[in-house]
């Protein structure tokens, strides 16, 4: 799920997100097929972040949010093939910053189960008249009291496209978390003007929607050369199986490739565990993790098979 730009909750943002993670409970889900296997499954949506170096906060207006299935990603946000988790009367305002080690449900939604690469939040435009208030926003810690707007790219028509796979479970209730860092999902222009970046939100699928957690974060790097995406996983101790994963996507920056990531998970003994093609695979030592505290493996330095 997500680090130090994304989160990954109960597992692994935004980033920051593979495996769904999901909680088993009788009788949920809705829809059978003609075999009568169940063929559709409970979705929830939350939002959740990492804390800002230099923001006090940062709002943003969510109209609606939309999930894409594979293979409609070009689909235009209006298409009828793309389920609505919610669409608010009134734009719904959140201040990210306040959801460290919380989350927020955006949504509840029974849909088809599948595989699905994208979510998509469409928000409300800034206003445009003199001396309008924005709709997004954020403050700095500087000027907490100064109103700086945001610009939010295609937000208003085709919505922040939230990447990540994801894979609805027949039957059940599958969760999901959006998780944004702050850091590197809002990009200075200069100007005192600062653009959101969607590609820093990260899709994160934990085990059950915990309302505490702590967190294992880090950074994964290449010096030798791009690995474009990586699997990063977070199993219990005694376990085999993990309990929460995702995919993170690599950036070129001072002669190097890295992404940071952040894992929510429920408190106790854990190891992270890496896998990104054409590399040796890695795991942690087992690392403790308590509710309201960040772990962090710092940097975690690929190598060759």
């Amino acid at each position: 799920m997500s680090m130090k730009s994304s989160k990954f909750f109960c597992l692994l943002g935004a980033c920051l997100l593979a495996t769904l993670a999901f909680v088993q409970l009788p009788g949920c889900g809705g829809g059978s097929s003609s075999n009568g296997t169940a063929s559709t499954g409970t979705l929830k949506v939350g939002l959740t972040d990492k804390q800002s170096d230099g923001f006090a906060n940062l709002f943003i207006a969510i109209k609606e949010v939309r999930v894409v299935p594979v293979g409609l990603e070009g689909a235009a946000d209006d298409d009828s093939r793309l389920p609505v988790i919610v669409t608010y009367a009134t734009p719904h305002s959140v201040d990210i910053l306040t959801l460290h080690f919380q989350q927020e449900i955006l949504g509840t939604i029974t849909l088809s189960a599948g595989n699905y690469n994208q979510v998509r939040l469409i928000l409300a435009p800034n206003p445009t008249g003199q001396g309008s208030e924005p709709l997004n926003y954020l403050t700095l810690k500087t000027a907490p009291t100064v109103k700086i707007s945001l610009t939010t790219p295609s937000a208003q028509q085709s919505g922040l496209k939230v990447l990540g796979n994801f894979e609805v479970k027949p039957g059940i209730i599958n969760a999901i978390l959006l998780d944004f860092d702050p850091n590197t999902a809002i990009v200075a222009r200069g100007n005192d003007a600062y653009n959101m970046k969607p590609t820093s939100i990260r899709i994160v699928q934990p085990t059950t929607t915990l309302t505490s957690f702590g967190s294992l974060s880090g950074k994964v790097v290449s010096t030798i050369r791009d690995w474009s995406s990586a699997t990063v996983s977070v199993v219990p101790q005694g376990g085999v199986t993990s309990i929460a994963s995702g995919t993170i996507f690599s950036n070129f920056s001072s002669n190097r490739w890295e992404a940071p990531f952040s894992s929510f998970v429920p408190g106790g003994a854990y190891r992270l565990h890496v896998l990104a093609n054409g590399f040796a695979a890695y795991s942690s030592p087992m690392q403790t993790v308590s509710t309201g505290n960040d772990t962090s493996l710092g940097e975690i330095i690929l190598k060759n098979p």
